[in-house]
Parts: structure tokens; C-alpha cells; sequence
């Protein structure tokens, strides 16, 4: 964060100082809420939880070198006392971004989020110093957060921007005021908590709503939705997609042998070739979201290409691609999932697999509520039309669903099998799993399939050693 005083920071949250020997002490260290991620320096933000309540370790972060702790109560410490944290944190994120000036990028959308935001920035910051979200921390606390972290050198912020009602986005815009908003896809993510499509789409669309007239509007031109949000801007707008009128789009897409995506970029500067480190043809509207980004804020269409063809995946649990010594592969994609993110992998596995075995390890997809017999039962049969070796549905209700599905959309025998939790699946694989086998592990991120893709990783380094 900026440099700012005790005294300046209590004047902008509207707080009270208690036992603050000297105000004019400053905090030079990031903000955090996490009393681990104390450095001197710091302020600790100190949350009332359900099970932890952070006032309690005001004693250990100071210890540790924070300045302060910024809170709803004194706790006998130097401590700036508001009466929410949560409001505190974004009034001083709110003042910092505007103190900064630097150029603030936020997209949103139902799938591909954080995916595309760290494309972003890894383009970005070949231009220029760049900070962004780290994993999801879209929320209305996460967000605030890593504004802070921002400093004086930051010429580009990117925030990702999740919504779980009508009213969010707009929030988090008012925090962060961006000049650049990209909306990547209207999907089914959340579809229980917003009731439809069309109510996710005007939820998303807040985000193009906050833009200045000297902004830009980056739109998914494949996407009806989106493309409609056009007309809820001031701003210009920049179309991105496959669609031949969009500004930045893609062709002669193709994957490579290995399941990465290949195209041709073309931007109003240019075109040029990419391929891509990443894996599954989705990635291909990420990288032209990302590179419309980047030429809106002057990258060639060469420098794009270059930088998404040397991109890796930021955030943990997304596509990581694991190499057994034995030759399977491992795709861990368990960080969450949605019926457009679970198509998405399904393909991805395919394309990967082929002449191989192929596995596909899937849980529960959460929040969809009427929609979720259907959407479960729908995977189910995709994953027998694309022709996955074999469906192992983890889980209750749902997985059942995903297993019913491929039963009866004609897998039946040993094509699918649907188990009861997490080790009952490490179980069927380790015993069942052959050299040269490629499994996928998707679920949302509550059912914790990140386990069972941990466990045949480690079992596959037990056996090399084994081996030797």
C-alpha cells in the first residue's frame, strides 16, 4: 500500500484512535485480515467471523510488526475503531485508487473469470507494473484488499468482480471506479441465488454501467447477453469473439496434439499467430478478452500474441496439468465449477485424451437451484457424447444425477459408476488407472475433489520411487 499515517487512515474510515502512541506512525506494509500475512509495517483488519473473531490475535500482530489494527472494538493495542471493517476497508481502498491514478481494469462474468484475469495479467505487466486479484478475491472485502496492495509504481490494477445478487457489482465499482470493463459470458453460475439469466445479465451489466464517457466498454460479441450491454454504457465499446465483427477475434482456431488452442489474432494493429501453454479451446475467447484489454491500452498485436503464447495459469486447482512417471495425466480443475465451466473441461479432457484413456472424476455443482437436476443430468450425457472413457460421479444427490444422466443417455456397465465421497474415488483409480490414462477432477469447490487429484499425484510419485 501507499505510505498513509495512522491518523490519515483513521480520517478517511471515519475511526477513532485508542492507544495509538504517535498517529503520525505510518503504515508502509500490505493491509491483511490474515494474522499469518503480518509484516511490519501492516494493517491488520480485524473480522468478526462465525468461528474466528480477529481482535483476538490484536496482541500477536502487533508482535509481529503491524502498525495497527484496524477494528470494531479496542483490544488494548494501537487500533483505528470503526463500526464496520468491512466499510472501513473500502472507503480506505476507495481513497487509495484515487490517490493512485493508475489505470483500473475490472471484468466479470459467469465462467473464466479468474482465468482471464490472469492473462491479463501477464500481458499487462510486460508493458508496464501491473497488480491483480489474486485467485478469486472478488468480493467486497477480497476486492478492497488487493486494491491496497497497489503502490506509487502501479501503472495497471485488474479486478475481478463476482456478484452474488443485483446491486454487487455496482458496490464494488463504487469502491473502485474502473475505466476499463470486461464482460466475458452470461452463464448459469448462481442461477438459484438470481433466479434466471436474464437477471444475472443485468447484475453483470452494472459493471459497463459504471464506465466514464473516456472509458471502454470490452464486450463478448458471441455472447447475445453480453453483446446487448451496449446500450448501457457511455462508453465506447470494443468487441471481442469469434463473430466477424468483432473488434479482436480469432481464426483458424484449432487445438494442438496436446489439447492446447492455436489461432490467429487479429486486432484493429494487426494479427498474429498464438498458441497457447494453457489447455482446452475455451481459453480462446479468454485470450481475445485479455487481448482486447491489451490493445486498448496500446500493446501491438505482436506483443499480445507473444505474451499469451507464454501465459501459464496463475491460480491453483484450474487446468493444472500433472505428468505421472507412469504416464497418466492428472488435470486438476477442482477450484470450482458451473455447467459452462464443466462443458468447457469435458472438451478440454477429450482433446487431451486422444488415443487414451480418459477420466472424468466430477462432483456437484453448486447453486443452481431448479436447475440443478437438469444441468447435472446434462453433463452426465455430455460426457457420453463426447466419448469420456468413463464417468466416475462423486458425491450424493447430485453426482447421482450426473451418473443418471450417462446411464441413460446409453453408458452403461463399466462406463460410469457413481461413488459415495472423495477416497471411495481414490480407491476405484488407483486400482483401475493404467499408463497413459487422463483424468479430470472438476466439482465445485465445496465438495473438495482437490484431494482426490492430490492423492493419485502423490501415489504417482510413490511409485516412481518405487520403481527405482
Amino acid at each position: 500500500m501507499i505510505a498513509l499515517s495512522l491518523a490519515e487512515i483513521a480520517e478517511v474510515v471515519g475511526g477513532q484512535t485508542y492507544d495509538i502512541p504517535d498517529p503520525s506512525v505510518q503504515v508502509t506494509g500490505p493491509v491483511v485480515r490474515d494474522s499469518r500475512e503480518v509484516e511490519p509495517g501492516s494493517l491488520f483488519a480485524a473480522f468478526v467471523g462465525e468461528r474466528v473473531d480477529g481482535h483476538d490475535y490484536a496482541g500477536a500482530v502487533i508482535e509481529a510488526g503491524a502498525a495497527a489494527i484496524l477494528g470494531s472494538r479496542p483490544v488494548g493495542v494501537p487500533a483505528i475503531v470503526v463500526d464496520d471493517v468491512q466499510t472501513a476497508l473500502g472507503a480506505l481502498a476507495r481513497h487509495v485508487v484515487r490517490k493512485l491514478g493508475t489505470t483500473l481494469v475490472a471484468l466479470t462474468g459467469s465462467a473464466g473469470k479468474t482465468s482471464t484475469k490472469d492473462l491479463i495479467a501477464q500481458v499487462l505487466q510486460r508493458k508496464a507494473p501491473t497488480v491483480w486479484t489474486p485467485g478469486s478475491f472478488n468480493n467486497e472485502i477480497g476486492l478492497p484488499l488487493t486494491a491496497l496492495s497497489a503502490t506509487e509504481e502501479t501503472r495497471f490494477l485488474v479486478l475481478e468482480m463476482g456478484a452474488r445478487g443485483l446491486g454487487h457489482i455496482r458496490y464494488l465499482t463504487g469502491l473502485t471506479p474502473p475505466h476499463i470493463g470486461l464482460v466475458l459470458n452470461v452463464g448459469t453460475a448462481h442461477i438459484g441465488e438470481f433466479g434466471g439469466r436474464e437477471q444475472i445479465a443485468q447484475a453483470k451489466g452494472e459493471l459497463v454501467e459504471a464506465l466514464p464517457e473516456e472509458g471502454a466498454a470490452i464486450l463478448n460479441a458471441d455472447d447475445p447477453l453480453v453483446r446487448a450491454m451496449a446500450s448501457r454504457t457511455k462508453a465506447k465499446v470494443i468487441l471481442f469473439g469469434e463473430a466477424d465483427e468483432a473488434d479482436v477475434r480469432a481464426e483458424n482456431v484449432h487445438l494442438t496434439d496436446t489439447g492446447q488452442p492455436s489461432f490467429t489474432l487479429h486486432t484493429p494493429s494487426g494479427c498474429s499467430d498464438v498458441t497457447m501453454r494453457l489447455y482446452g479451446e475455451h481459453h480462446v475467447s479468454n485470450a481475445l478478452a485479455a487481448a482486447a484489454v491489451a490493445h486498448e491500452l496500446g500493446m501491438s498485436a505482436e506483443e499480445i500474441a507473444t505474451a499469451l503464447s507464454e501465459a501459464g495459469s496463475l491460480s491453483r486447482w484450474r487446468m493444472e496439468v500433472t505428468e505421472r512417471p507412469d504416464g497418466v495425466t492428472v488435470v486438476n480443475d477442482a477450484y470450482n465449477a458451473n455447467p459452462e465451466s464443466m462443458r468447457a473441461a469435458l472438451r478440454a479432457l477429450v482433446a487431451m485424451g486422444k488415443g487414451r484413456r480418459t477420466w472424468a472424476v466430477l462432483g456437484k455443482m453448486a447453486e443452481l437451484g431448479d436447475e440443478a437436476l437438469a444441468e447435472h443430468d446434462a453433463v452426465g450425457r455430455l460426457a457420453v457424447r463426447l466419448n469420456v472413457s468413463k464417468l466416475v460421479a462423486v458425491g450424493g444427490r447430485e453426482a447421482s444425477w450426473l451418473q443418471l444422466g450417462a446411464y441413460n443417455e446409453g453408458s452403461w456397465g463399466e462406463e460410469s459408476v457413481h461413488v459415495s465421497d472423495a477416497q471411495a474415488a481414490v480407491d476405484l483409480l488407483r486400482s483401475e488407472l493404467r499408463p497413459g490414462d487422463v483424468v479430470l477432477v472438476k466439482a465445485s469447490r465445496s465438495v473438495g475433489l482437490e484431494s482426490v487429484a492430490q492423492a493419485l499425484i502423490e501415489n504417482g510419485a510413490e511409485g516412481e520411487v518405487a520403481a527405482r
